[in-house]
């Protein structure tokens, strides 16, 4: 299980931490989702976030892998919950299409595209952790956008347009 941090101030996204939550050294499997909780609630303890993000759960042909997925993603969003953080879930798709533009993306340039935006060099040993990193970067767009800011007046893309219309580029 990856995960990933960032502190945005004055429209700055900074690199906090981010990296990957290896539990298969314990072999009881709620050991195992204690483990996660336990992590899960020292990263929000330590960094005191005011958001918690999390992968939607792709549908998978191994039921027993979507079975611990799912265990797994519960026992995190419980710890945000238990620290009060309201949960946010983004599909793989919607993370990807927020990183890179293109929602097919491979892990590949979603690590890449997070370098360029949040000045990383070291690549992760596993895509894990950027993957948590991105779905911490998509909420962040997602959710601070000055297009569909409270203060802008602008209710959806369509009022933007209406509203901008020097701002649209036609093909």
């Amino acid at each position: 299980m990856g995960y990933g941090l960032i502190k945005i101030t004055a429209g700055k996204t900074e690199l906090l931490d981010l990296g990957v939550l290896k539990p298969g050294k314990v072999k009881d499997g709620y050991k195992k989702l204690q483990l996660i909780f336990n992590t899960v609630s020292g990263l929000i303890t330590k960094y005191q976030p005011n958001a918690f993000a999390i992968e939607a759960p792709f549908f998978g042909k191994n039921v027993q892998s979507m079975l611990k997925l799912g265990r797994a993603q519960g026992v995190a969003i419980a710890a945000a919950m238990r620290h009060g953080l309201e949960v946010t879930e983004y599909s793989p798709k919607k993370v990807k299409q927020a990183i890179t533009g293109n929602g097919n993306a491979d892990k590949e340039q979603v690590m890449k595209m997070l370098q360029t935006l949040l000045l990383f060099k070291n690549k992760p040993a596993t895509f894990d952790a950027t993957d948590a990193l991105a779905v911490a970067l998509c909420h962040h767009f997602q959710t601070n956008s000055i297009v569909l800011s409270k203060n802008s007046g602008i209710k959806n893309w369509n009022d933007f347009i209406q509203k901008n219309p020097g701002r649209v580029k036609k093909k």
